[in-house]
């Protein structure tokens, strides 16, 4: 009976590590996003351009703009993503499009003010020519206890 129950318990451990797991294509996208959040930190506009399509959209809580107005922020330091803290992160890739979603604890310095603010951040990527471009940056405040 030990034996039983000690064997049911280990199929569903294994059982969901095994759904835990991403596919290499996956892994790929939640790799980048990872290097993206440094580079952000770096204010490494350069490895950023590549990333970021053109056409690319940015939503933060004072607005929204895109791909030219984003890495000029990052230059000049009116938004310095100074760290985010991943706390989960998920992705879907649908044809050759690939949607993340991070819950971070971000600490930026915005105007000279150091702030940290908890975000669902979406992160939209789509693959063109081989390789994954960012096309939507999106960030959600996160309500907690104390703000209700």
């Amino acid at each position: 009976m030990k034996k039983t129950f000690l064997g049911l318990i280990m199929l569903l451990i294994g059982a969901q590590c095994s759904l835990a797991q991403n596919t290499p294509a996956e892994q790929e996208v939640i790799d980048l996003s990872k290097d993206k959040w440094q580079w952000m930190a770096d204010k490494n506009a350069d490895k950023l351009a590549t990333l970021f399509d053109e056409k690319a959209v940015f939503v933060h809580m004072g607005g929204s703009w895109g791909t030219e107005q984003e890495l000029n922020i990052i230059k000049s330091g009116g938004i310095w993503y100074k760290q985010a803290d991943i706390h989960e992160v998920s992705v879907k890739i649908i044809d050759n499009t690939a949607i993340l979603l991070n819950r971070i604890t971000l600490i930026a310095v915005v105007g000279g003010n150091e702030v940290t603010n908890p975000f669902m951040v979406t992160e939209v990527y789509v693959k063109q020519n081989g390789s994954w471009k960012l096309g939507s940056l999106s960030f959600t405040k996160l309500l907690t206890p104390g703000d209700r």
